[in-house]
């Protein structure tokens, strides 16, 4: 492994997470809609704002843990294609742990739950991307 490219790969992944994000949030508004709904379940935007550099860490070193399994899974380099893959497996496993997880244990309704699972898959498959089209291995 790599561990100079695991870094630069992971770090660009990251940058794609976010700019996903916020472009999500800001071309898909019925999304935040749906969000608001739910104020005894989800805490408000400037309180989310005081803990966001845990969740800025633990994205961070969700990224770190798919750009190693990357470098482990194609050890001769797999590209973007390959990058791509993974990132649907993880996308897909993030959908069912989590959005759909969250619908069963949160009093949510099924709309955000959809939004959530087309949203996520969608980021884990641009972070995928983006750690194909960086790594290298040594």
């Amino acid at each position: 492994m790599n561990y100079t490219r695991i870094a630069l790969a992971s770090l660009g992944a990251m940058v794609a997470y976010f700019v996903y994000g916020f472009a999500m949030f800001a071309a898909w508004p019925s999304m935040k809609t749906e969000f608001m709904k739910y104020p005894n379940v989800y805490r408000p935007k400037d309180e989310m704002m005081k803990v966001m550099p845990y969740g800025m860490i633990a994205i961070l070193i969700a990224i770190v843990v798919v750009a190693i399994l990357y470098a482990k899974i194609y050890t001769a380099g797999g590209g973007t294609v390959s990058g791509i893959y993974l990132g649907a497996l993880i996308g897909l496993f993030s959908v069912c742990t989590f959005a759909i997880h969250n619908y069963i244990n949160l009093n949510i309704g099924l709309t955000l739950t959809i939004y959530q699972s087309i949203a996520y898959f969608i980021q884990w498959v641009i972070v995928g991307a983006a750690i194909g089209l960086i790594y290298k291995p040594s």
